[in-house]
C-alpha cells in the first residue's frame, strides 16, 4: 500500500469508513478518522477502536483498503 493511497482515502470528504487488510489475512477497521494517527513519516499507523483496543501497522504490510459503501442519502458529486 503506498501512503499517498492511504492518505487519500483517509482524507476523503466526506469520511467513509474502511477495513484495513493485512499480508497475514487480518483486517483493521477504521470506524472514524479520530481513530487513526498516521506517524510523521506515514509509514506507520496507530489504529484505535471504540472499545480502546489499538493496532500499529506499517503500511508495506497493508495489501488493500475495502472502502464502505456510500450511506443512503449521500449524492457524488459530478463535474460540470
Amino acid at each position: 500500500m503506498t501512503v499517498e493511497k492511504f492518505r487519500e482515502v483517509l482524507e476523503a470528504k466526506p469520511f467513509r469508513p474502511f477495513s484495513m487488510h493485512l499480508a497475514d489475512g487480518t483486517s483493521v477497521p477504521v470506524v472514524s478518522r479520530e481513530f487513526i494517527a498516521p506517524s510523521p513519516s506515514g509509514r506507520t499507523v496507530v489504529v484505535f477502536q471504540p472499545d480502546d483496543r489499538m493496532s500499529i501497522l506499517d503500511l508495506l504490510l497493508v495489501t488493500k483498503l475495502v472502502v464502505e459503501p456510500k450511506a443512503n442519502g449521500e449524492h457524488s458529486r459530478r463535474k460540470k
